[in-house]
Order: C-alpha cells, then structure tokens, then sequence
C-alpha cells in the first residue's frame, strides 16, 4: 500500500496530538467513579440510575460505531476527530449546569458520542499520516491518551471535587478538551489526497475497480471470518475485565476500608503503568512484527489482575496493579496495530474501525452491566464476581491461541 499527496511526518508528531485528545476526552469519561456516591446525592440518583453515567457511553457505543466509522471515511477522520473534541468539551461544559438527572444523562450521551468518533478516527489519521513501520509505535504513544485519560481522572477528580464542586470540574474538563482540539488541528497535517479518507492500494487499480465492489467483496469474507471472531472476542473480554476494575474497584477497595484517593490510585494505576507497557508493546511489534505473542501476553495477565484488584487488599492488590500495568495494558496497542492487516484491504479500514469499536464498547458495557449483576444490590459479592471475570479473560486467551494471525 503507498500513500499520495504529501510525505509522512514523524510518528511522535502525529500521535502526541492524538494522545491529548483521547486524554482529554478519556477524563470526562471517567470523572464519575471516584466521586459516585456524591454525584447520586448531587442529582437524587439510586444506584441503578447512577450506573448509566457509565453505562451510556458504552451504549452510545454499541448505537453509533459502524455510522461513525463509516463517516470518518467519507468526510475525514482528522475532521470528524477535530469536531469530536468540541462535542466532548461543549457536552462537559453544559454538564455543569445540569439541573437534574435525566440532562446529565443526556449530556454524558453526547460526551460518550464525541469519545467514539475519537477512537475511530485516531487509527485512520494514523494510517494516513505514519510510515507503516511506525504504527505500532505511534499506535502505543496514542493508546496512552486513554490510560494516562484514566489516570489523571482517577486521581484529580476527587480533589477537584472537593475544590470547586462538580460544576467547576465539569468546566475544567471541558476546557482541556477544547483546547486539545485546537491543538490537534494547528499541529497534526493531513496529506491533501487523504484529506476526505482516500487510501490507495497499489494491488487495487484505482481506475478500474470501483471502490463499492471491493467493500462488497472483502466485507462478509474477513467480518465473518473465523480468524476475525478469535481476533476481536477476546478484545471485548479485554474491554469487559478493564472496565470493571476502573468502575467497581474503587467500590471494592472503599468498602475494605480505603479513602477515595486512595482506591482512585489504586484502580487507576494499571493505566499509569500502561506508559511503560502501551510504549514496549508497540515498538515490539514494529521491530519483530509478531502480535499474537503480545496480545496472548495481555490477555493470561489481565485475567488474574481482575479478580485480585476486586477481592484482596494489601501487598496482593498492589502487586495485581503493577502487573496489571506492565503486561496487561499493552495488549490494546497490538490490537489496534495488527487490525489493518487483519482486515487485508485499506478500503476496509472505516469500516472496520467502525467494527472494532462496536466490539469495544460491547465489552465496555458488559463490564459496567455484568459486575451490577453479579455483585447483588447491596454490592457485596466481589468474591463470585471476580472468579467469573477471571474465567471471561482465561477464555479470551484461549481464543487468542486459536487465532492464526501474526
């Protein structure tokens, strides 16, 4: 595959303006965990109607990947990411002075709308503007946006909280988001030719094959595949484990007696860590152009993590966390950057963007839907919870081995 209409910039260039825009999108995704039971306060929430200021995102999700995914193809994946973040940020900004429940709702909605067309249309921009030597570490450098998004929510936001309220926090993130826009748009150039999402295959005549044909052609034949289930089953399990230890640790680590700060480091520390291991696991891959020994990796230690993080204290959780960060955390890096080759075809790629995010947020929302379940309503069962997760990711990894991909 080659690329026309302007020579390719250096791959840090390109992904550190990708970063801060899914750090800053990432952290109004995540505000709400640590400082749950005084949001419920704030806004007369119960548990089961608090849990969708979670749950929306990842419905939102589910709803909007294969349209979005599709439109960052027509109309630009550094456009659409562009407009993302001032979705995100004016949602933020308006959250701040939600009067009730059900407009937060609806807000977080739209902030969970801008976070998708965000993780869609990073990887094209990336596809676009980085030599493919490189993808696997531009790839690593902007998974960090997520973790270090995480992160930096896990630990700020309940001292912010306590500083200037939820409205002052709202206007805070809604400024970083903002301000990550512009960011992205001074600094990152598109190639003219990519501009409206243009890949050209030198193995496809563009002269002489439309371009619908081929869609149809490749599109039930790698989405159906076999290969392609092994390959995106254990990334929703990866999604389900991850999201239930940032949502319902800090619950767990607080009931056994930890502060707010303190359970928000904790459960947010596998995404700090993720720096090291996100970094490694693409410049591995780039330089030995292995992923499934990566991905395998990510999977067998991601399992046990989760159910030590949600049942145990102590030195234990501390070293689940550290583990956690080191040899889980890279596994989404070598997802996103095996996925094109996957798919076979470029033309494919918004398409399957869309695809891969569905699968994402369908794991996103079984981890804030499933634990809820198991968990009961008094949120007493972390035992039972735990060991069902632990099967879930071990399964993953199973499916991992059984899929033939490099």
């Amino acid at each position: 595959m080659r690329r026309e209409g302007g020579a390719r910039r250096h791959y840090v260039r390109v992904a550190l303006p990708l970063m801060l825009v899914a750090l800053s999108v990432t952290v109004i995704q995540y505000q709400i965990p640590t400082i749950m039971e005084r949001v419920m306060d704030e806004f007369s929430m119960d548990a089961g109607s608090a849990s969708w200021l979670m749950s929306v995102f990842t419905l939102v999700g589910i709803v909007a990947a294969l349209p979005v995914g599709g439109l960052a193809g027509r109309i630009g994946a550094k456009r659409l990411m562009v407009g993302a973040a001032f979705l995100a940020g004016l949602a933020a900004l308006a959250s701040a002075f939600a009067n009730a429940a059900p407009m937060l709702l609806a807000l977080r909605a739209l902030e969970g709308l801008g976070l998708v067309a965000i993780v869609a249309s990073g990887p094209l921009v990336m596809q676009r503007c980085v030599d493919p030597r490189c993808i696997g570490s531009a790839t690593g450098i902007w998974m960090l946006g997520g973790m270090l998004g995480a992160t930096l929510a896990g630990i700020s936001t309940p001292v912010l909280y306590e500083a200037v309220g939820f409205r002052g926090l709202c206007l805070a993130y809604a400024g970083l988001a903002a301000l990550s826009g512009v960011v992205l748009q001074v600094a990152v150039k598109v190639p003219q030719n990519d501009a409206a999402g243009d890949l050209v295959d030198e193995r496809v005549p563009s002269g002489t094959t439309p371009r619908r044909l081929v869609l149809d052609e490749g599109r039930l034949r790698v989405f159906l595949a076999r290969d392609t289930w092994c390959f995106l089953v254990p990334f929703a399990l990866f999604q389900m484990l991850l999201l239930s230890v940032l949502s319902f640790a800090p619950t767990a680590m607080q009931q056994r007696g930890a502060g707010a700060v303190e359970s928000g480091f904790a459960s947010t520390l596998p995404m700090l860590l993720a720096i090291v291991s996100s970094l490694a696991f693409g410049r591995l891959s780039d330089r030995f152009g292995r992923n499934k020994p990566l991905y395998l990796t990510g999977m067998l230690a991601m399992a046990p993590c989760a159910l030590l993080l949600l049942t145990t204290t102590g030195p234990v959780m501390w070293a689940a966390a550290v583990a956690m960060g080191l040899f889980a955390m890279g596994a989404p890096t070598v997802v996103v950057a095996a996925y094109p080759r996957m798919l076979g075809k470029p033309e494919l790629l918004g398409v399957g963007m869309g695809v891969l995010l569905l699968v994402q947020s369908l794991g996103q929302f079984l981890g804030s839907f499933v634990p809820s379940l198991l968990l009961g309503p008094d949120l007493t069962q972390w035992a039972l919870c735990g060991a069902v997760l632990c099967a879930a990711g071990l399964a993953g990894a199973a499916l991992v081995i059984a899929c033939r991909f490099d």
